[in-house]
């Protein structure tokens, strides 16, 4: 769940221009099939491309392609000695430690599962939120995090007991969320000042900076892997990390944030139904059941007294 944000560049349309709506639809359908499309590749190269070489390999390339979007942008600035702690902590855990831990994850998980375990970062986002943010905790968020947590147990569980996964890859996917509801607080304060497509470029040089120490690993793979295998790598770091940010930035831009944040909660099951085409993987039934758990857990802990900006989504989750 990798990313952009809910609301608007300076560079965005605005939402009130005459945009057939269509295309904000098909926007979100890109989007989405693109970010369940991520999990099913990571799996797909788990087993022929480490986690470091996979992460650095895709960060690479979604920090030309961000960076080749962000010269055409007319305003543009470097970011402030004040923000720079914010990006460094956003970027090493969001986007290094986020995809380290993922790509792990689904060398032990199928790609569907690992989908339904990241759909709990919301309600960290939320946990976190009431600790450094100061705010409120509310009963709602409360049902939120046991509903949400009792998922994660039943995914487990499931995993644990299945053919296609284990626990530690239960572990390594809710650490992933974990990382994510870091990032998010961190873009929250950020995004005041800087466009989403500055921090999310800034991000991923953090993170690629992270997985560096995987540079000779990523040189190795790319001598003696397959020609479709780099495809991939590419597609990674081009569509979801990248393309897929401006198509939903310009759907956010064009639509009701909320309703069309709420569709996130599909990205589980695209990716199951294209890891059954691509991949023969299916998750557990149970595995489902906790999925649906986390779900419900994210929606309560939305139930509020007051309002409160709906988590950031973006591909940097994916």
């Amino acid at each position: 769940m990798t990313s952009s944000t809910a609301r608007s560049t300076p560079s965005d349309a605005s939402p009130s221009a005459a945009v057939a709506p269509w295309k904000p639809l098909a926007a979100v359908a890109f989007t989405l099939v693109t970010w369940a499309s991520a999990f099913v590749a990571i799996r797909h190269l788990g087993h022929d491309v480490p986690p470091g070489a996979l992460s650095l390999g895709r960060l690479l390339v979604a920090v030309v392609v961000l960076g080749a979007m962000l010269l055409t942008q007319r305003h543009r600035r470097w970011p402030t000695l004040r923000e720079w702690p914010l990006i460094a902590l956003g970027g090493i855990t969001w986007i290094g430690v986020y995809n380290l831990a993922l790509n792990e994850a689904e060398r032990r998980i199928d790609a569907g599962t690992a989908a339904l375990l990241v759909q709990i970062g919301p309600i960290l986002v939320a946990l976190l939120a009431t600790v450094f943010l100061g705010e409120r905790l509310t009963r709602w968020l409360l049902a939120g995090l046991a509903v949400g947590f009792a998922g994660v147990v039943v995914i487990g569980r499931a995993s644990s007991s299945g053919d296609n996964g284990d626990l530690l890859g239960v572990v390594l996917g809710v650490v992933a969320a974990l990382t994510f509801a870091v990032g998010v607080l961190t873009q929250k304060k950020l995004l005041g000042a800087m466009s989403a497509l500055e921090m999310t470029f800034w991000y991923y040089v953090v993170g690629a900076v992270v997985c560096l120490p995987w540079a000779g690993e990523l040189v190795e793979v790319s001598r003696e892997t397959s020609a479709a295998n780099l495809g991939w790598i590419v597609f990674l770091g081009v569509f979801p990390s990248a393309i897929a940010f401006t198509t939903w930035a310009y759907a956010l831009s064009h639509s009701d944030a909320g309703r069309f944040a709420m569709s996130t909660f599909l990205v589980p099951f695209i990716t199951t139904l294209i890891a059954w085409l691509a991949l023969g993987e299916v998750p557990a039934a149970l595995s489902f059941v906790g999925g649906v758990l986390c779900i419900v857990g994210v929606l309560l802990t939305r139930r509020t007294t007051r309002p409160v900006a709906p988590a950031p989504e973006g591909p940097a989750l994916r």
